[in-house]
């Protein structure tokens, strides 16, 4: 009773959240699941960046935020220049909470107010010497230098609609030669007036007209330039609701181009955008079953009596909400189910006519009655994948807390238990944010599929290698081509297993890398009789003198020990032998989640020449004399 007493008394939120560091941890774990249990969700950090976001929260607490964010120590540090067309501070500010959130710790440049035209075409040596990592123009309606006037006829406004776009083409090819980093630019929003009423979105002289048909040039250029990056205030102001995007008491007083409660909304899109570009997104929705995707519960009600289809408005949601869930695994969102049922029954579920998810949609199928985070890390070992790269989906409250608490790096958004608001609760925090779609994209799910059948033929065999030659494998390794350069670059950013050096590249990066002759790179796709797993591993190596320095070596997770390491480095050495290097020199950076190769040099022969405190390492591999080659198993076309 005394201990039910206390957690009552802690289910104060702010209190418990101040006190958490002097409880024992197993007291603290039975806290959290009390208070879930009586529908008391604890206050957490992540609260304040999920859906729905508190602005006034967010902006009140910043400096407390901040300051509490700032206590982790795996940060990787990026340069941003925000470049405004209009007041930016607090912007900068509600930027920086966000990317401090998910692991980026910005230094930021920024703009005098108004002055991102000339800091980019005429610059100083203020934004020269700071060399961004990104670039975010910050301009709105308010920059938009002239609208059509209503005496000019379709040409004149052809040609104002040339020379708006002109001013940011310019911005950008100058960003595009002097910093060659990606470049986040707003489009615009709708005008807070219609001068011509409902006729300003047809009229060639209509604001609202002008707008459309610059957004459109914009979306066309985006496509065509591979660091430009759109962030659609055009979308995000038409959600928030104009009336309370535009606030022009606030325009006049302090030249901000939006309202205060918008500016969190406003800093958490350009977030979404910089962290998908240094793959700080996610990969894998775990779902639960019972009122998640379906109503009702499969074992008690029995499959025609779940609620899924257009019977009822409660049955109409769960299916926009299963098509939701179908459309992200068909754009390279990895499916699992996770779910306390008999898997018969949870099987069964999908047997009704109108669910539009099916069995094979999922990759890994985890139901049973073991403990749900348990099951999630299952889940993960299967697919090769970290926990943080995991969100899990459940209606019920104690569910979700539990998870929270033992797999703090799962991201277990609040969904309630209303269907009606699971979309917007997993859309609107932009966890599965995407800046391309490849074609391994699209064909992720098939890749998950074939590693099922892989893993069922391996218990076929009790020598491993006997496994691996039954699999036939077949590898294209090749010096980096374009067709190819937007996977290398979401790889070099998303991979953290087998990474030796965590080095990140933008697609520029790599393009120029590409281009130059002081670096041999190479590519690597896999396939098997169980299908394509797509372009898998990466190495990049810089010519210095007679030796060649691997500065990135690294292999997607879902082709973990089958041996095309030992590919790759054949492949790589003998490009090095061509050149007349006579030496390989190789770096291990260590991370929380790299030790998988911390012994990979060693294994291959390479002698280690240096190390220090934190574990940091350097290897020296001799090919003089010439080099045994590694691989076994697959058979490599150049």
């Amino acid at each position: 009773m005394f201990i039910i007493h206390q957690v009552i008394i802690l289910t104060n939120v702010r209190c418990l959240k101040y006190h958490k560091r002097n409880l024992h941890t197993g007291f603290l774990k039975y806290a959290h699941y009390f208070i879930a249990m009586h529908g008391i969700k604890p206050e957490t950090m992540t609260d304040y960046f999920q859906y729905p976001i508190d602005a006034s929260a967010l902006l009140r607490k910043k400096k407390a935020i901040r300051r509490d964010l700032l206590n982790r120590s795996d940060f990787i540090e990026r340069r941003i220049a925000i470049l405004g067309g209009s007041t930016t501070a607090e912007i900068r500010d509600m930027l920086e909470l966000f990317l401090l959130h998910d692991g980026i710790k910005p230094v930021f440049y920024e703009s005098d107010y108004n002055r991102y035209f000339e800091d980019i075409m005429f610059p100083d040596n203020g934004l020269k010497d700071f060399q961004p990592h990104i670039i975010f123009i910050h301009t709105t309606s308010v920059n938009i230098t002239r609208f059509p006037a209503l005496h000019e006829n379709s040409e004149d406004v052809d040609r104002l609609l040339s020379s708006e776009t002109g001013r940011f083409f310019s911005l950008w090819d100058r960003i595009a030669t002097d910093y060659s980093c990606p470049v986040i630019q707003n489009n615009f929003e709708l005008p807070h007036y219609r001068l011509l009423g409902n006729l300003d979105a047809y009229d060639i002289h209509g604001r609202s007209r002008f707008i459309g048909y610059l957004n459109l040039r914009f979306s066309e250029e985006a496509r065509r330039r591979k660091n430009l990056f759109l962030n659609d205030i055009n979308y995000l102001s038409a959600w928030f609701g104009l009336e309370h995007w535009h606030d022009r008491l606030f325009w006049y007083s302090f030249k901000y181009a939006l309202s205060y409660d918008a500016i969190p909304f406003l800093a958490n899109s350009v977030a979404t955008i910089i962290k998908a570009i240094y793959g700080r997104t996610k990969k894998c929705l775990a779902l639960d079953l019972d009122n998640t995707i379906w109503g009702g519960v499969i074992g008690d009600e029995g499959l025609q009596e779940i609620r899924i289809g257009k019977e009822t408005p409660e049955s109409e949601a769960y299916s926009e909400f299963q098509e939701y869930i179908k459309g992200l695994k068909e754009r390279g969102i990895i499916l699992a189910i996770c779910s306390k049922n008999d898997e018969e029954n949870a099987r069964e579920g999908f047997m009704h006519q109108d669910n539009i998810l099916s069995l094979e949609d999922f990759a890994v199928f985890r139901a049973n009655w073991k403990p749900k985070h348990e099951n999630i890390r299952d889940i993960a070992n299967a697919l090769n994948i970290s926990m943080e790269s995991v969100v899990f989906a459940d209606d019920n409250p104690v569910e979700r807390e539990i998870v929270r608490v033992q797999e703090p790096d799962v991201i277990v958004p609040e969904l309630g238990s209303n269907v009606v608001k699971y979309i917007d609760i997993l859309d609107k925090t932009g966890l599965f944010e995407t800046i391309t779609l490849s074609v391994d994209d699209l064909q992720r799910s098939l890749f998950y599929t074939g590693n099922n059948e892989r893993k069922k033929q391996q218990e076929c065999f009790e020598n491993y290698g006997d496994f691996l030659r039954s699999l036939e494998m077949v590898a294209e390794i090749r010096p980096f081509s374009p067709v190819y350069l937007d996977r290398i670059a979401q790889l070099t950013n998303k991979t953290n297993q087998f990474n030796l050096t965590t080095r990140r590249y933008t697609l520029t990066e790599i393009q120029s890398i590409t281009d130059n002759d002081h670096y041999i790179t190479l590519y690597g796709r896999l396939s098997d009789k169980f299908g394509d797993n797509g372009l898998v591993s990466v190495m990049v190596g810089e010519k210095k003198r007679n030796e060649l320095h691997i500065n990135l070596w690294l292999m997607s997770c879902r082709v973990l020990k089958r041996g095309m390491e030992s590919a790759m480095l054949d492949r790589f050495v003998a490009e090095a032998m061509t050149c007349g290097i006579s030496h390989i020199v190789g770096y291990y950076f260590p991370t929380a989640k790299n030790g998988m190769v911390s012994g990979l040099f060693e294994e291959f022969g390479f002698q280690k020449v240096n190390s220090n405190k934190k574990d940091a390492s350097i290897w020296r591999l001799d090919i003089t004399d010439g080099y045994s080659l590694k691989n076994n198993f697959i058979q490599v076309n150049s």
